[in-house]
């Protein structure tokens, strides 16, 4: 296929990509609202329940390094569909699931669906004409995040309107659709990263996830000094390790630590995991708090439906502010544009310790909260995938989301503590606890500013990509060369392409 052809039909490209990582981020939150619902419709327990969303978080974190490796090693268009065709059969499993075993297990199913995001990223970067390549990775990145917020208020209409089930046939739909436009729309790359898989990393990686992610989604119920939480600690410490030292020996590293050291890289990953803490932590506690009885003398009695309304701000200004992001970084930079997003939404989160008592204070934190993720969100992930050789765009994305996750499940955990620590006679959460839980994220947000300081200057002042390439793919194709971030260029012997 020729250049032109690529660039003509870049929008149409981006369209499918889109349409697959909206229906992953609806998957990652449809349910949460709902837990309750299919609690009851399943006869199981709340304690066995909570494991629909942990098998898809443990899953989906394991599979998308993994997923963006195998499609950097054997072509970013052929993963994509696998993992869209993961999504699909994972949802049909789902809204077929009789009992609680066989949704869990449908949910893992889902989770390889992980590696469509870091999949995406490359495509968009082998395909898209250079100047549009910051733009489109930014609004995908923030889709994400758009995705989420809308699963949440989406959930209680849909749940009304028909049942639980469409929670999952309704991206079923989504997926299948787009695993098949991806087969005849998107273009077959020509990108390659030599090599293959090397799966004994694959293993600890997976390992020390798995063990950090049950630590933590546990650690509530458990007690944060139990022996199960501190065993699964260490051995996520023991394990990561161990990772580390393989993947700094390997021939054929799963993740590049060398990538990984990149001052551009390891920036935005420590930004991405504070993000993470307060984003995730936000969308789950924000509707609690709503949805808690006016008797308690702080809630506003909220249905599902209504709760989830209070995020409709949140998701159409991230979607404003990310369609904003790659203009803006291109007039005062991507550093300065993530600095900015982190302000607003520490604002934001301001607002909801001090003022949370009308529903219209609620509506503007959260409207404040949309934008700032959404400018962060997006000029971070293209800083990311700019950063680094064009062959390890998948891993990069990968781990920045990753890392986001993990941040997430750190920022539940810690809220869930700090909320349920003093409870009132009535078993329900103290005022207070919401109002510490929501400045401990605010927390989170002021070392994020001070992260940003940390980013190498000049980071994103064009809107381009950071790394400049070889000239293997020739001098204007997409996927070739293209203008570095204010000058900053990364020189091979910090990641470039001469391995």
């Amino acid at each position: 296929m020729s250049q032109d052809t690529r660039r003509t039909h870049h929008q149409v490209i981006f369209v499918v990509l889109a349409a697959g990582i909206l229906a992953f981020s609806l998957l990652q939150s449809l349910l949460t609202p709902v837990l309750p619902t299919v609690q009851g419709a399943l006869h199981t327990s709340q304690s066995t329940v909570t494991w629909v969303l942990t098998a898809y978080l443990l899953s989906a974190s394991v599979f998308t390094p993994i997923m963006g490796r195998i499609g950097d090693v054997a072509g970013r268009k052929p993963v994509f569909i696998v993992a869209m065709a993961a999504l699909s059969l994972g949802a049909l499993l789902a809204a077929l699931a009789g009992n609680v075993t066989v949704l869990i297990v449908a949910r893992i199913v889902q989770g390889v669906g992980g590696g469509v995001l870091p999949l995406a990223f490359g495509v968009i970067r082998d395909e898209f004409p250079k100047d549009k390549v910051s733009g489109a990775v930014g609004l995908l990145a923030s889709l994400t995040a758009v995705g989420a917020g809308v699963g949440v208020v989406l959930a209680g209409p849909i749940v009304n309107a028909l049942d639980y089930h469409w929670l999952f046939w309704i991206p079923m739909i989504l997926t299948a659709a787009a695993a098949v436009a991806a087969h005849f729309l998107v273009p077959a790359s020509s990108v390659r990263t030599p090599g293959r898989v090397s799966w004994l990393p694959a293993v600890l990686l997976s390992a020390w996830l798995v063990a950090l992610l049950m630590a933590l989604s546990k650690a509530p119920r458990w007690g944060w000094g139990s022996g199960r939480v501190v065993g699964l600690l260490a051995a996520a410490a023991v394990l990561g390790f161990l990772w580390v030292q393989v993947e700094k020996r390997s021939a054929a590293p799963l993740v590049d630590m060398r990538m990984m050291r990149l001052p551009a890289v390891w920036t935005s990953n420590l930004v991405a995991l504070l993000l993470g803490i307060s984003m995730y932590a936000l969308f789950a506690f924000v509707p609690q708090f709503v949805q808690t009885p006016v008797a308690s003398g702080y809630g506003f009695g909220a249905s599902v439906t209504q709760s989830g309304l209070i995020l409709l701000p949140l998701t159409v200004m991230m979607f404003l502010s990310g369609l904003a992001s790659g203009r803006l970084a291109g007039r005062i930079g991507g550093r300065a544009v993530i600095g900015l997003g982190l302000l607003t939404s520490l604002a934001a989160v301001a607002l909801l310790v001090f003022a949370h008592g009308a529903k219209w204070e609620l509506y503007l934190a959260t409207g404040l909260m949309g934008a700032g993720f959404g400018l962060a969100f997006s000029a971070m992930s293209s800083l990311v995938v700019g950063a680094v050789p064009p062959e390890q765009t998948g891993v990069a994305g990968g781990m920045n989301t990753n890392i986001r996750t993990v941040g997430g499940s750190i920022g539940a955990a810690l809220m869930t503590s700090v909320v349920t620590a003093d409870l009132a006679p009535t078993g329900l959460p103290r005022e207070s606890g919401y109002t510490h839980g929501f400045a401990m994220l605010g927390g989170a947000l002021v070392i994020a500013v001070l992260a940003v300081l940390l980013m190498p200057r000049g980071s994103g002042s064009n809107g381009s990509p950071v790394h400049r390439r070889g000239t293997a793919h020739g001098g204007d194709t997409p996927g070739g060369p293209a203008p570095a971030l204010g000058g900053a260029v990364v020189a091979d012997g910090g990641g470039g392409s001469g391995r």
